[in-house]
């Protein structure tokens, strides 16, 4: 490759560079992100609000031969060589290069027969050469890890992996050597020894991310079509980066509080009386729960916005019965509508011109739940707006929050094929943020039509900048013990990708679960920001009293923990909305020196002050601990423990090893809850733990958005060693008395 930079210029705050073979637009943003696209602006489905991003205007200088221009804004410095390479310089230090040597692809043996493991069974995978494929090649440090990209599967650190963004459905148990699982979010962190950064390849098509498994020199990102337009975001250390991020694509709104109460939810709960009757259930038992979920057969004949009135023939009254017991409904809906002329949803999607088409203008149709299907274009703001005033039929009839189900999308036949069209361009280009457009929709219209309370939508299919508009669930699991740790790497990177509102299904969707690890499940998912127990149809039911007492007891207990905590959980929420940090965190986000901790998966952080290591393995009653540096605190004995190291930790089968940062100040609710609604600011005490610590204490409605118009309240604590101080920072919130 010899392409040489031609000329540049500056054009409204971008230097255009024009090389022989093509243009480069290398744009300096608030915040000190760097943007290089080959083509002018912001052009985003993740970024909406980009009218508003400053453009910080830059200092263009000639350069040497080697470096043929610098850009200089902000703590920002960008060396631009030939062949539309760059070096980004932040505040003075090197802090990412595009790799310049040829790519050093691993040799194939001649003599390999791949038909004969194709013939035994073993996936064979395609060539990736494209003569149109775009690519970003940039090098990689000896110590650099790479943590983000969602739900994808594998180690916490996806350094030597290789994943595709290509949303995938796919119910075979999801192990490591999976490529792709349901979300696609581009958006990656590289921590190296010096230096830490993010990048968000923004487009939309099938893409392959490589992060040193083709070659240990470099990482590549190759996308299969479209252009190169992509975003470095450097910061001092992860905390940084993953602000910047979310500033830039949108935070995690504050949910209502219930949302991260106990969930219950089966494939499926088949008529009205058995969900009565599981809400009895759990107040007979003292078991707390806020919400339960209806799954697909609540619908007449897998009809979107319609239920069965033989099963639910009041869900109006169901939802008011729940609700004087603190439990509220959400229902689960897809985007294959039914093709059924005389159907209302069908009917008026022609009427309307919603629907994708194939080559031939026709409306394309696949088969889904429904039978024959067709698929909603939510590219159409026309469309997105009729989907939106659809969920009145849910909310009319007491249905609080909408899980949004096969919006990859998926089929019976697989991925709909490339050719299919959208208005905004063909499936391969849409694929990916179909999922993302159809949350947009759906929380549009709970904004609308729910009472002015903060909508709730759930989704399995996501893109950058989703967690605007919903959390995120990580799909079909199954009941097998490798499957708890996979849901705390998912849920730990899927936090540092912007989607903090996340959580697994607990106890595992498929196959049978057994006590001992449905314990375990809860144990892990204790503090998850979305906490669900979920199973299907055919395997052994998973609520709590399924197996006896004593499991029924020790799940009570880890319950009954989570409401404990869950005021200090809605407070780290409430800072998410506000900063982008995560609500779960792996231990790297707080402790990005320590080397030890890179790879550590098993154990996450809430916040800054509670490190949770849960049992992952079967017959386990003891596990090693790494104690990040500091003193902690054991939450059941209070013994001091000095970090930096590794402590045995006592590990029964009713006992989650959690420990408390010393300085800790975390507000807990005292008392015996059935909901979230049994807890109120009377019953709230701080919790505190000797050393120096600060925790903003927050307060609200817990439903609405008044919140946004001042309407809270806000205490700083401060400890010193023992002594506990408060000061009033906003008072605008007036309790009901």
């Amino acid at each position: 490759m010899n392409d040489v930079l031609k000329t540049y210029e500056t054009v409204n705050g971008s230097v255009r560079l024009q090389y022989e073979e093509g243009v480069l637009y290398v744009t300096v943003l608030e915040g000190d992100i760097v943007h290089v696209s080959q083509k002018a602006g912001i052009q985003s489905y993740a970024i909406e609000d980009a009218d508003h991003i400053k453009i910080l205007q830059p200092e263009v200088s000639q350069g040497s031969e080697s470096c043929r221009v610098r850009i200089a804004a902000g703590n920002i410095e960008v060396q631009v060589k030939d062949n539309e390479k760059l070096d980004i310089f932040y505040r003075g230090k090197l802090l990412v290069s595009d790799y310049e040597e040829e790519r050093k692809k691993p040799e194939k043996n001649p003599y390999e027969d791949l038909t004969l493991a194709q013939l035994e069974g073993h996936a064979v995978e395609e060539g990736t050469d494209r003569k149109d494929a775009v690519t970003i090649l940039k090098k990689l440090g000896k110590e650099d890890a790479i943590y983000g990209l969602g739900d994808k599967p594998g180690c916490l650190n996806k350094r030597g992996y290789s994943y595709i963004n290509w949303n995938t459905d796919d119910p075979d148990p999801h192990v490591d050597s999976f490529k792709s699982l349901y979300k696609s979010i581009p958006f990656f962190m590289v921590l190296g020894d010096s230096s830490c950064y993010g990048l968000l390849a923004d487009n939309t098509y099938k893409t392959t991310f490589d992060f040193g498994c083709e070659n240990e020199a470099y990482y590549f990102v190759e996308h299969q079509k479209g252009c190169l337009d992509y975003y470095v975001i450097p910061g001092e250390d992860p905390k940084a980066v993953v602000h910047s991020y979310t500033m830039l694509t949108g935070t995690t709104p504050l949910q209502q509080r219930w949302i991260y109460g106990n969930h219950q939810s089966r494939w499926s709960y088949f008529t009205q009386e058995e969900v009565e009757a599981l809400a009895e259930e759990f107040g007979k038992r003292d078991i707390p729960c806020d919400v339960i979920h209806m799954d697909i057969d609540y619908m007449q004949g897998y009809r979107v916005f319609t239920f069965d009135d033989q099963k639910y023939p009041n869900v109006q009254k169901l939802s008011q019965k729940l609700a004087a017991k603190g439990i509220k409904l959400i229902t689960i809906i897809d985007p294959g509508v039914k093709k059924d002329p005389g159907y209302f949803m069908y009917d008026e999607g022609l009427e309307l011109d919603a629907f994708a088409k194939d080559e031939q203008g026709e409306v394309y149709v696949n088969t889904v739940w429904p039978g024959d299907a067709v698929f909603p274009d939510f590219t159409q703001e026309k469309v997105r707006d009729w989907w939106a005033g659809k969920t009145k039929v849910l909310t009319d009839h007491g249905i609080r929050g909408i899980w949004n189900d096969m919006n990859e999308p998926a089929s019976f036949h697989g991925p709909l094929p490339d050719s299919v069209k959208f208005a905004e361009g063909n499936h391969d280009e849409i694929h990916n943020i179909y999922g993302h457009l159809m949350a947009k929709a759906t929380y549009e219209g709970l904004l609308a039509q729910d009472g002015g309370r903060r909508p709730f939508v759930l989704t399995r299919a996501a893109y950058a900048g989703s967690q605007k508009y919903c959390g995120g669930w990580t799909g079909d699991n199954h009941s097998i013990w490798p499957h708890i740790m996979l849901s705390m790497e998912q849920i730990c990177n899927l936090s540092l990708s912007g989607m903090a509102m996340c959580g697994s299904d607990i106890g595992g969707f498929g196959s049978d679960t057994t006590p001992e690890l449905l314990i375990r499940f809860y144990e892990a998912a204790v503090f998850a920001p979305f906490f669900r127990n979920h199973s299907a149809m055919g395997t052994h039911r998973q609520e709590p009293w399924q197996f006896g007492a004593q499991t029924e007891e020790i799940i009570r207990k880890v319950i009954k923990l989570r409401y404990r905590f869950l005021p200090y959980l809605y407070d780290l929420a409430r800072e998410c909305e506000m900063t982008g940090a995560p609500i779960v965190r792996p231990l790297v986000y707080g402790y990005p020196q320590d080397k030890t901790v890179r790879n550590i998966a098993d154990e996450y952080m809430l916040g800054d002050f509670v490190l949770v290591a849960p049992v992952t393995e079967p017959g386990k009653t003891a596990r090693a601990v790494y104690l990040p540096e500091g003193d902690w605190y054991a939450y059941d004995t209070n013994e001091k423990y000095t970090g930096g190291r590794y402590i045995l930790a006592d590990a029964p089968l009713d006992q989650i090893p959690i420990f408390i940062k010393a300085g800790a100040i975390i507000p807990v609710a005292e008392g015996n809850f059935h909901s979230t609604e049994d807890i109120t600011e009377d019953t709230i005490q701080m919790l505190t733990y000797p050393g120096e610590g600060r925790f903003v204490h927050y307060e609200d409605d817990n439903e609405t958005f008044a919140y946004r118009e001042g309407v809270y309240n806000a205490t700083e604590y401060t400890l010193h060693g023992t002594t506990l101080t408060k000061k009033i920072l906003h008072e605008g919130y007036k309790r009901s008395i």
